[in-house]
């Protein structure tokens, strides 16, 4: 029973990697900034978006970038969504 167990996780846990390597080649393409000391995500959004609302442009960089929260280090790279910068 344990190796079923054990081998029933292995095949979901590859096919979870192979569905999250297949969102990954969808930033090909995509434009990129890098974040600078001081640089927040809300700032950032602001700068950049046509939307005239951060607030959605904010939940769209964490969307694409698998963020959980709006913070962001200095060095990071973030991808930005099609149609968000000016």
């Amino acid at each position: 029973m344990l190796v079923l167990f054990t081998l029933g996780m292995l095949w979901v846990g590859g096919r979870i990697d192979t569905a999250l390597a297949g969102e990954r080649t969808g930033h090909e393409g995509l434009p990129r900034i890098t974040v600078h000391a001081g640089d927040t995500l809300w700032e950032i959004a602001d700068a950049l978006t046509q939307e005239g609302d951060a607030g959605r442009a904010v939940r769209r960089i964490m969307d694409l970038n698998g963020l959980a929260g709006s913070e962001v280090r200095p060095g990071t790279r973030l991808y930005l969504p099609e149609g968000l910068i000016r």
